[in-house]
């Protein structure tokens, strides 16, 4: 099981923990795949901070429950706490679905079972 890196922290670093577990159980995850996890887990860490950060504003703003504000010339525009979500949950989405951890994905990955024959014993030698 790869370690995460030591730039992960917080709920990035908890999402870690509970996907690194679960893909090495299933036999789909190596330390080839690190940094493309940890890609995965800081985006689902940034996802929730501004989730996190939109709840405490939709608190205060009954309206528009956070998700607009003004400008200094009082114009309205998308708060764009709105947006760095989005994408972190875009960007979240994309790298799960590399690993399978979508449903539609999953029906494109699978590990090798225990004891079966590996297609690529040939390169062993290499």
């Amino acid at each position: 099981s790869p370690t995460p890196p030591d730039h992960l922290a917080g709920p990035a670093l908890e999402e870690w923990g509970r996907v690194v577990a679960e893909m090495v159980r299933l036999g789909i995850m190596s330390r080839l795949d690190r940094s493309v996890r940890a890609a995965y887990c800081q985006a689902y860490g940034r996802w929730v901070a501004a989730e996190t950060a939109l709840a405490r504003m939709a608190e205060r703003d009954a309206v528009t429950a956070g998700l607009v504000i003004r400008t200094k010339a009082g114009n309205a525009i998308q708060n764009p706490l709105v947006g760095a979500a989005n994408k972190a949950m875009a960007d979240m989405v994309r790298y799960a679905a590399e690993f399978g951890m979508t449903p539609s994905a999953r029906t494109r990955v699978s590990a090798l079972e225990e004891g079966a024959d590996n297609p690529f014993a040939i390169f062993d030698d290499w």
